[in-house]
């Protein structure tokens, strides 16, 4: 789908806060009106452009102190397959494939101590995929893509 500056707009206020902001706020920020707004975001997930709205979770602060990233290999017949059967594993909060390299899926977990860990990464061997390393993180940050339309959104006084 090719993005226009209306559909930038909406994408970079979005990310930004698509919890509390209205269709009107949108509108008054991008310049056009809130039934366009409702229209394009519609559009945008029909498209999968957008494909939900998740909460930032502090992992600590929810009880779950332990927050590892697993680096995995699988064979390249079988990597989607194992990323997809990962991501039902309890305690698996994102996986990603890796298009080259043996070390070719990563998979964030979270657990409440490291009982809980290894029973993540049990799971993991017993599905197939190949553990080569895992680390706790120390902290996270995840921040939107800053090229969806910035100089397109007039920001709030």
């Amino acid at each position: 789908m090719e993005l226009d500056d209306v559909n930038k707009g909406i994408l970079y206020v979005l990310q930004h806060d698509s919890r509390q902001i209205t269709t009107r706020e949108m509108a008054d920020r991008i310049g056009v009106s809130a039934s366009t707004i409702r229209n394009r975001i519609e559009r945008l997930e029909e498209e999968g452009v957008i494909r939900g709205y998740y909460p930032e979770i502090d992992y600590d602060n929810a009880g779950l102190q332990l927050h590892v990233l697993f680096v995995c290999s699988a064979s390249g017949v079988e990597r989607s397959a194992l990323a997809e059967t990962a991501r039902n594993v309890s305690g698996v909060v994102s996986v990603q494939e890796v298009l080259d390299g043996t070390e070719n899926v990563r998979i964030e977990a979270v657990g409440t101590d490291t009982d809980d860990i290894a029973r993540v990464g049990d799971e993991l061997s017993a599905i197939g995929l190949s553990i080569a390393n895992s680390k706790v993180f120390k902290s996270s940050h995840r921040q939107p893509f800053d090229h969806f339309g910035e100089q397109l959104v007039d920001e709030p006084e």
